[in-house]
C-alpha cells in the first residue's frame, strides 16, 4: 500500500504561524474577516464551508456566511458583492463556485473587489498568478495541493503531472502552478479521448472534477503520486474524493485520503490570504 499522506501537519503548521499573526494584528484593534457567499445548500459547498468556519474560527479571524437563495437573479447577486466590497469590517471575500448556470460568472468575476478576492475570482487576481506576481491571491485549492506537495518532500522539477479536470477553481491554475515549479503538466478534460492514458503518464496525478470514484487503478501508474480535490457523496451518504482510494492506494506511492486530505489545507490557505488581504487594506 502507497503512504497515505494527510492534510492536518500540514493544515497545522499554516496554523500554528497564523495564530501568532492574528494576535500581532488583533492587538492593533483590527479584526480579520471572512465573508463567505453561497447561493443554495450543495453539499460539496457546505462541506467547505464547515471546515473554513471551524478553520477561522481556530485561527481567531471572524467569518460570516451569506446564504443567497439559489433563484437569486444576477443582479441582485452583484448587488450583494458589491455591499461586500463596501464593507470595510470585511477583508475577504469567498464565492463558492461554481454558481448556478443561471449567474453568468464570466460577467460576475469583475464585481469583485481584487484587493478582497481571496480565492482568485476576479480576472485580477488570475492574472498575478499567471504572471507569478505573488501579491495577488492563487485559488486556495491548488495552492493547497502544492504546500502537501512541498511539505511531504515530493519532487516536482522535471515530472510529469496529469491534472483531470480542468476548472477555473482547480484544474488550470493546478496545471499552472506545476509548471511554475517546472513540471510538465497535462490537463485532462470532457473532450480528452483517452483520460485514463494520459493519467497514466503522470508521476502526479491531480483530481478535481467533482465525479465520486471516478479514478481507478488503470488511470495510475506504479509510484505515481496521487492527490485527490473532490469533494462528493456517495450512494452510501459518505464523503469521498473522485479517486477510488482502495482500488488505486496499492498502486500509488503517495496518495491523499477523503476527507483528511487536500480540504484542511485549503481552508487554512484561505485563512492565510483573509490574513494577508486584512494587512494590504489596513496598511498593517
Amino acid at each position: 500500500m502507497g503512504e497515505v499522506i494527510k492534510g492536518k501537519p500540514v493544515a497545522d503548521k499554516i496554523t500554528k504561524n497564523l495564530i501568532n499573526e492574528v494576535e500581532s494584528i488583533k492587538s492593533k484593534g483590527v479584526n480579520p474577516k471572512l465573508a463567505i457567499v453561497r447561493v443554495g445548500a450543495n453539499s460539496a459547498d457546505l462541506a467547505y464551508e464547515r471546515g473554513a468556519l471551524k478553520r477561522s474560527e481556530k485561527v481567531g479571524i471572524d467569518a460570516e456566511v451569506f446564504e443567497l437563495p439559489e433563484n437569486i437573479s444576477q443582479d441582485d447577486f452583484i448587488k450583494e458583492l458589491h455591499k461586500l466590497n463596501k464593507d470595510d469590517s470585511i477583508d475577504g471575500i469567498l464565492v463558492f463556485r461554481p454558481l448556478p448556470k443561471h449567474l453568468d460568472e464570466s460577467v460576475i468575476k469583475y464585481e469583485i473587489a481584487p484587493e478582497k478576492d481571496v480565492d482568485c475570482f476576479n480576472p485580477v487576481n488570475e492574472g498575478k498568478l499567471y504572471e507569478g506576481d505573488k501579491s495577488g491571491f492563487p485559488p486556495c485549492t491548488p495552492l493547497a495541493v502544492m504546500e502537501i506537495l512541498k511539505h511531504y518532500d515530493i519532487d516536482i522539477k522535471g515530472k510529469d503531472a496529469t491534472i483531470i479536470g480542468a476548472s477555473n477553481v482547480v484544474g488550470k491554475p493546478a496545471a499552472l502552478l506545476l509548471l511554475n515549479e517546472c513540471a510538465t503538466p497535462t490537463i485532462c478534460h470532457i473532450d480528452t479521448k483517452d483520460t485514463a492514458k494520459s493519467a497514466r503518464q503522470g508521476d502526479i496525478v491531480v483530481v478535481g472534477v467533482g465525479v465520486p470514484k471516478l479514478v481507478k487503478e488503470n488511470f495510475i501508474k506504479d509510484g505515481a503520486v496521487v492527490i485527490d480535490v473532490g469533494i462528493n457523496v456517495d450512494e452510501d451518504g459518505n464523503m469521498c474524493g473522485d479517486v477510488d482510494f482502495d482500488n488505486v492506494k496499492d498502486k500509488a506511492s503517495k496518495i491523499t485520503p477523503v476527507p483528511r486530505g487536500v480540504g484542511s489545507v485549503t481552508t487554512s490557505i484561505l485563512a492565510k490570504h483573509v490574513v494577508k488581504a486584512c494587512k494590504l487594506q489596513k496598511n498593517l
